[in-house]
Parts: structure tokens; C-alpha cells; sequence
């Protein structure tokens, strides 16, 4: 049976005059490392802060255990 490991990964998103703002490099590289270490995105989900607007983009990742 395969047994899998899970970790979550917390991207802070700025806000600009009710816009939302990614810094998609930083992202990217982030999740590139992550990626080199065996790990897979396999979801991810903003959190809401006030009226809709998003706080946090959190990246749900999963890798075979060893």
C-alpha cells in the first residue's frame, strides 16, 4: 500500500485598492523548490479576511513517503 506525507505551504497575498496581488515569481520559485524536493501540488485554496478579500493562498502538497 502507498503511503503518502502531506505539507501545506502559506503564500501571504497583498492587496491593491480591493485587487488581489501575487507575487507570481516568488511563487513560482517556491514552489519549484518544493517540487525538487519530491513534493506535488495537489490543491490550493485562498482564506477570506473581510468582505471576499483574500488573505493567504494556502498550497496543499502531498509526496510519496519513503
Amino acid at each position: 500500500m502507498e503511503r503518502w506525507e502531506y505539507k501545506t505551504l502559506k503564500m501571504k497575498i497583498g492587496t491593491f485598492w480591493g485587487g488581489v496581488k501575487v507575487d507570481e515569481s516568488e511563487f513560482e520559485t517556491v514552489l519549484n523548490q518544493a517540487g525538487e524536493q519530491g513534493w506535488e501540488l495537489v490543491s490550493s485554496v485562498d482564506t477570506s479576511q473581510y468582505q471576499g478579500q483574500s488573505k493567504d493562498l494556502i498550497c496543499i502538497m502531498k509526496r510519496r513517503k519513503s
